[in-house]
């Protein structure tokens, strides 16, 4: 069995079956997971050779616990071997792939100090990201980091029930075809489908994002993100009218506690362990009266949000708890918007007749990242980047502010005619 020290020494000693070498990866990466591109190493020249340690032909990789943890021994794999999915893990459980000292075991067994805990690790997924041809709206690009508008209904990275379609594959594309500066996204985040990466925005939330080249910059972009360093504003339309004009939501966001379908990927207001510290500013910049709609459903704002913290769903959240939730945001109490507009598409606005009116709708979303700021990492130059908002949110808007519209005058906005508006 290899050994290599951990830099989680104090909580376990790891070994593993697999045929190593000095040149190799580290088996254990920082935090204390297990290294994927270590083990498809291994496994790969298994193959070239045709010999495995074990019978079964799979590697084993083994954790001798320093401490007493008590925990779920599918949750403490989960923090070891991210490549696999907790149910994946559990499946491997049951299979008799995991053992405690030896013994076949539950995925609830609770783990105290002294155990060992061996496991049948599979090889991992590749980390190849298939190049697609996507269309993606590039705002900025040079050798280092690339900066897009990223439109609807397209998630970031590839996750595990979506390995294509993604801005990740899009991106691929983009660098070996049309990209005047060339590159690759940056490997930081790659054993987890995510290379370059820096943040993320939710799969219909459009606007702002930016991703990183080389790995120097990935990690400036980060700390800047991670030390509240970079200006991100949104904007959204809510239902109902804020109490006030200008506020700032403080509450920790979490998961919610129901593992029940529907409810896996909801966040939720915790006061808990489990809540995380998040912070939103919300700025009202328009209030909407629209008098043909039922009473009760007629007020409408437009507001600008800015983020002191970057959790999952965090503005969605936070909004709907303050009792505005995001026009179109079913998961979070919002309601999709139906109107007639007078603003045909870009590809009918040659033959259109000005006075014609299409039924047009909002129903996911209408959030959009209008603008992101931060230094470059490499000349250290402050970056700006503005976005409009897509066509059905610009709509939406126009649409209220030719019912009723009252400004609100908030200090510390950005002008709405940075934003298209």
């Amino acid at each position: 069995m290899a050994t290599e020290p951990d830099p989680k020494q104090h909580e376990e000693r790891v070994t593993t079956s697999l045929r190593r070498e000095q040149s190799d990866p580290p088996l254990i990466l920082r935090g204390g997971k297990v290294n994927p591109d270590a083990i498809r190493i291994a496994y790969e020249r298994a193959a070239d050779t045709g010999e495995f340690d074990d019978s079964d032909g799979l590697g084993r990789v083994s954790f001798v616990l320093q401490r007493d943890l008590k925990t779920r021994l599918d949750k403490y794999l989960t923090s070891r071997i991210a490549f696999m999915s907790r149910s994946q893990l559990q499946r491997l459980i049951g299979e008799g792939g995991v053992t405690v000292n030896g013994d076949r075991c539950r995925a609830a067994t609770k783990l105290r100090a002294g155990d060992e805990v061996t496991v049948a690790v599979p090889p991992p997924p590749s980390t190849d990201v298939l190049p697609q041809k996507i269309p993606i709206e590039v705002l900025y690009e040079d050798e280092h980091l690339i900066v897009l508008n990223k439109p609807k209904d397209i998630i970031v990275h590839p996750a595990r029930t979506e390995k294509s379609g993604t801005l990740i594959n899009a991106l691929a594309w983009h660098f070996r075809h049309d990209s005047d500066t060339g590159g690759e996204l940056s490997p930081v985040g790659k054993q987890e489908t995510r290379p370059g990466v820096v943040h993320r925005l939710d799969r219909n939330t459009t606007g702002c994002i930016v991703f990183a080249k080389t790995e120097h910059a990935h990690w400036k972009l980060g700390s800047q993100f991670e030390h509240r360093k970079v200006d991100k504003r949104y904007l959204a339309v809510v239902q109902g009218w804020p109490e006030e004009d200008g506020f700032v939501i403080d509450l920790p966001i979490g998961p919610h506690p129901s593992k029940e379908k529907g409810y896996r990927e909801k966040q939720v207001v915790r006061r808990d362990d489990f809540g995380k510290p998040s912070v939103t500013i919300c700025r009202v910049r328009e209030h909407y009266r629209d008098h043909a709609r039922a009473v009760g459903d007629q007020q409408f704002a437009l507001v600008e949000l800015e983020l002191k913290t970057g959790r999952t769903h965090q503005i969605r959240v936070h909004l709907s708890h303050e009792g505005l939730p995001i026009v179109g945001d079913d998961m979070y109490a919002g309601r999709p918007f139906s109107f007639e507009s007078n603003a045909p598409s870009a590809a009918e606005a040659a033959d259109s007749d000005p006075t014609s009116a299409a039924l047009a709708a909002v129903s996911t979303q209408a959030l959009h990242a209008g603008l992101l700021a931060f230094e470059h990492p490499e000349t250290g130059d402050a970056m700006v980047f503005c976005a409009p908002p897509p066509g059905d949110m610009r709509a939406l808007i126009e649409h209220l502010r030719a019912q009723e519209c009252e400004p609100m005058h908030v200090d510390s906005t950005v002008p709405l005619a940075r934003f298209g508006l």
